[in-house]
């Protein structure tokens, strides 16, 4: 066989998207997520560090609605991405693999980490109040 008429591997062309293919996908999307608010965080606390004029320029951005929505997918990929990792310790251990299984724990995971990420927020909020 030469190279061109080698089949090709089954891909995105063969298979229908499904909730749990697409949480794997999510999965590593948050992690791409989560390396790239570490980076932002590292800026926040170098700006800390240099001088008080970086620091208020980093606070003002986090206060945008830029920097909020930034500040809230990250928390989202943070939880989501914690969530799936408890997830794949259970598969880890050979249990729900099946395909309603897998489904369910999906939108467990799913629902776990909208929850968590909201409760992280009402719960910073309140904290800033009594400051």
């Amino acid at each position: 066989m030469t190279p061109g008429q080698r089949p090709l591997s089954p891909h995105l062309q063969v298979y229908k998207p499904e909730f749990t293919s697409a949480s794997s996908i999510f999965h590593r999307i948050t992690g791409v997520a989560l390396a790239a608010g570490t980076i932002l965080l590292v800026v926040w606390f170098v700006a800390a560090g240099v001088d008080g004029a970086a620091f208020n320029s980093m606070q003002s951005f986090w206060g945008t609605i830029i920097g909020q929505l930034l500040l809230g997918g990250w928390s989202f990929a943070f939880f989501y991405h914690l969530c799936n990792g408890i997830r794949h310790l259970f598969w880890s251990t050979g249990r729900g693999f099946d395909l309603s299984s897998a489904r369910n724990s999906a939108l467990i995971m799913l629902f776990a980490s909208l929850f968590l990420t909201g409760a992280a927020w009402v719960w910073g909020f309140l904290l800033m109040e009594k400051i």
